[in-house]
């Protein structure tokens, strides 16, 4: 079978389409993540802190780190840190209060 140099190019032309395409798709659903974990969250100015983990299928998860300030008065505006977990079948974002991850003002 003879492949003529428009085939290749018609072939190579679809499998970047493919990819650009795919990551497209990565981009909405990170996306779609940050804001439903911005949105579960209970800190005020909730960011991301690095890139989601995005977890095997079988486990059907996507964890992002968020940082913001506590809202209630109490706290003074401290800087809170939270654990988001999305569920990838249900879309549905499950938040915890996570400021074990990181030493608070140790002075040193």
């Amino acid at each position: 079978m003879k492949i003529t140099s428009l085939t290749f190019l018609c072939l190579t032309a679809f499998a970047v389409q493919a990819h650009a395409s795919s990551s497209d798709a990565w981009a909405t659903y990170d996306k779609d993540v940050l804001a439903r974990c911005t949105q579960a969250s209970t800190l005020k100015k909730a960011t991301p802190v690095g890139t989601p983990a995005q977890f095997d299928d079988r486990v059907g998860y996507t964890a992002i780190l968020l940082q913001g300030q506590y809202p209630q008065k109490h706290m003074k505006g401290r800087q809170g840190t939270e654990l988001c977990l999305f569920n990838k079948q249900s879309k549905v974002a499950y938040v915890t209060e996570w400021d074990s991850i990181r030493p608070v003002g140790k002075a040193q």
